[in-house]
């Protein structure tokens, strides 16, 4: 019984996988598309790429150009080729508007770009293009049974964006060039009011700001000092780190012994 049964496993692999060559070698789409929606029911989806790439062409503005665009999209999502999938799936509800999957893979497309997104520390081309689809996603179909999982991605693609701005401004501050560094980081607090960064933003401006008047030329100093009073000033409305509190602390009563020389 074993024996026969290995057998009519080996015969039906092998009649799949002749199936599958014959359909490579058809030159009618119609046999392509049926064996190709056979791979993907599978879950052969690699081998149903081949087949729906062979026959896209010839199958725009047919009656099952619906489903086979579709399964298409659905295949390069399924094999983590995310790019090609994006692409497929915004192609796919540009070109069938009405569709009954249109919100799927409105969702599925803007999805395969958040996918993309790096590491904070490269690039974040793509996490801002993830953001824009998402968002789109969110605008048009509010009441969306993905709208849950959308806002959660979204979510961490905006924290990404605004750690690497928070860490582009402080940077600034790490090199030393501290009137890039204040401006740098007078914008961030300025984009992101509600951002988990706000102690150590407003601690970096200050210390920018200290560095920025005890290092400058006599004609300078006293106005740069009273601009790093006004920063430690606004450092102290947020709660600081007993640490940071000290060394500001210190740096104040720096600047203040600067500034007397101005009293005189």
């Amino acid at each position: 019984m074993k024996k026969f049964l290995s057998v009519l496993l080996v015969l039906a692999l092998f009649c799949s996988c002749s199936e599958y060559q014959k359909a490579l070698k058809s030159e009618d789409p119609a046999v392509k598309f049926d064996v190709a929606v056979k791979q993907y029911d599978k879950k052969k989806y690699n081998k149903a790429i081949r087949l729906f790439e062979a026959i896209a062409p010839a199958y725009r503005g047919k009656p099952q150009a619906e489903k086979m665009f579709y399964l298409f999209a659905q295949s390069y999502y399924k094999t983590e080729q995310y790019y090609l999938a994006g692409y497929q799936f915004e192609s796919f509800t540009s070109a069938y508007p009405k569709s009954e999957k249109v919100e799927e893979a409105s969702f599925l497309g803007a999805k395969s770009y958040s996918m993309l997104s790096p590491v904070y520390s490269l690039d974040q081309t793509d996490t801002k293009k993830a953001v824009s689809k998402l968002q789109d996603f969110i605008d048009t179909y509010p009441n969306s049974t993905y709208l849950g999982e959308a806002n959660a991605v979204l979510k961490t693609l905006t924290d990404k964006l605004e750690k690497k701005d928070f860490e582009i401004a402080k940077q600034y501050n790490t090199i030393s060039d501290y009137k890039s560094a204040l401006v740098a980081l007078d914008n961030f607090i300025s984009d992101y009011p509600g951002t988990k960064y706000k102690e150590e933003a407003l601690y970096y401006k200050f210390d920018s700001a200290y560095n920025l008047a005890i290092n400058s030329i006599p004609s300078k100093m006293e106005e740069r000092l009273n601009n790093a009073k006004i920063a430690y000033a606004g450092l102290l409305k947020v709660e600081i780190s007993a640490a940071r509190k000290q060394k500001a602390a210190e740096m104040l009563s720096d600047i203040d012994k600067h500034l007397q020389q101005y009293s005189k």
